[in-house]
């Protein structure tokens, strides 16, 4: 029997090949036009470094015209008409050639650039279906997150005034019984304006049921709304998802019988989380806590996995499994998902050895560059287990400190949740926008056949 060729290879090869040259096309642009005008205001060296800043200034306000919308692009825009000015005033003003071959180029450059980070530029596109309103929505608050976004959205009478039944959580109550409850009394949809905590548990119901949920991002950091595309800002817009909207499916994710929509920690930052200081004062508890948990004389953690390469077993002291993959940049404010919808978990390990290397962790947690820290290692996969020889293991689970038994069996659930949002949202978070120097170096990257640096595995 003869082997079935692999038809997707030449053409990811041809992908790789026209990023590599538009990446190529991009920075020799820019050098062009910096040439020319070095060329042009050669003969009078006061005109060089003016000539030289305004090509710069054109093409780096020309790049925050490609990414942005609205008021910031067309000020950008401005920005690089009076930047080509200045060039074109600079030169002889005789010399419409090289003036044109400047503008030609710095354009060129730009167009190239967006062909070669289209991936970071473009938000993914995601499969929705048009919703009618929802016959009896019921919004489930909690009035205590986000401190106290509910009552300072007056989320209560504006549910009412959008025929939405509220149900306010009172101490002491149970949100997963408050929600079965509403499915018990009729919930065609069901919404709730809380932490990524309550966003999980209210999820997993919606989910054994098959009703649709809504997102409100009344919590702190609303990492689940930012990456469904939502505006964490507008808490009173995210209910006209209530009324005619669009519905996805995106995955969940499973540790034991525990749902959740962002990530589950284990290791010194389950145990950073733990404290109660740790909410006012995260660096600051973080420095504290660490030589007491990777000191000389500290226990360690028990944590054992099969790491991707078997050969490369990996001793971890910080462990982070999230639902889908994830752009690390610091563990206390994490990243973002391009997708919710590729059915995998995105695990994340730290090894810390000395007090080299632990120091780099504070500093680039500071710096916002956690993937670059020597004992960082990222990868995908469906299933993951961590056991340990502790009877009970400390576990973040979206912001909820948890002890669990080992071993704790993580899974990812594909398409398990319908989520409606408002038509006009987009239905998908765009990557974060890398500034001219990052989209520089990235270019570079890219030049040389280099893999993007955020899906990276060490």
């Amino acid at each position: 029997m003869v082997a079935a060729r692999d038809s997707t290879a030449p053409a990811q090869r041809a992908v790789r090949l026209r990023t590599r040259c538009a990446a190529g096309a991009a920075l020799a642009a820019s050098l062009g036009a910096v040439a020319i005008v070095v060329a042009g205001l050669i003969r009078e060296p006061w005109r060089l470094p003016l000539g030289v800043a305004a090509v710069v200034v054109a093409v780096v306000a020309g790049w925050d015209a490609l990414v942005h919308r609205g008021a910031r692009r067309y000020a950008a825009a401005t920005i690089v008409v009076l930047a080509l000015v200045g060039v074109v005033l600079l030169l002889d003003l005789h010399a419409l050639a090289r003036i044109a071959a400047v503008v030609a180029l710095v354009l060129a450059s730009l167009a190239a650039a967006r062909v070669t980070l289209h991936d970071v530029l473009v938000a993914p596109s995601v499969t929705t279906t048009p919703v009618g309103r929802a016959e009896h929505g019921v919004l489930l608050m909690n009035p205590r997150s986000g401190g106290g976004r509910v009552a300072r959205f007056d989320l209560e009478n504006q549910a009412r005034r959008r025929g939405i039944t509220p149900i306010l959580l009172q101490p002491g109550d149970d949100l997963r019984a408050l929600a079965e409850g509403a499915v018990a009394d009729g919930a065609d949809v069901l919404g709730v304006a809380g932490g990524d905590g309550s966003q999980a548990l209210v999820a997993d119901v919606a989910r054994r049921h098959g009703l649709p949920m809504v997102c409100v991002p009344a919590g702190t950091r609303n990492h689940f709304a930012l990456d469904l595309g939502l505006d964490r800002d507008d808490v009173v817009g995210a209910l006209e998802a209530f009324g005619e909207a669009v519905e996805r499916r995106v995955d969940l994710a499973i540790v034991g019988d525990r749902v959740f929509v962002n990530n589950a920690s284990l290791g010194v930052y389950a145990t950073v989380v733990q404290s109660d200081a740790y909410r006012a004062a995260k660096i600051r508890t973080t420095s504290q806590m660490l030589p007491d948990l990777l000191g000389p004389d500290a226990r360690g953690f028990d944590l054992r996995f099969e790491p991707p390469d078997r050969d490369h077993p990996i001793r971890a002291d910080l462990v982070l499994v999230s639902n889908g993959v994830y752009r690390v940049e610091r563990l206390s404010g994490f990243g973002t998902r391009a997708r919710l919808d590729e059915g995998v978990l995105g695990v994340v390990t730290l090894t810390l050895d000395t007090t080299t290397t632990v120091s780099g962790l504070l500093a680039a947690e500071l710096r916002g560059d956690l993937g670059r820290h020597p004992g960082f290692r990222q990868w995908s996969t469906p299933e993951f287990t961590v056991d340990s020889g502790d009877e009970l293991v400390d576990v973040g689970v979206d912001g909820e400190a948890l002890q669990l038994a080992p071993p704790l069996r993580f899974r990812s659930l594909p398409a398990a949740l319908r989520v409606r949002v408002p038509k006009h949202r987009p239905a998908a978070a765009r990557p974060p926008l890398p500034r001219p120097g990052a989209a520089a170096a990235e270019l570079l990257r890219r030049v040389a056949g280099r893999p993007q640096q955020r899906t990276k595995t060490r």
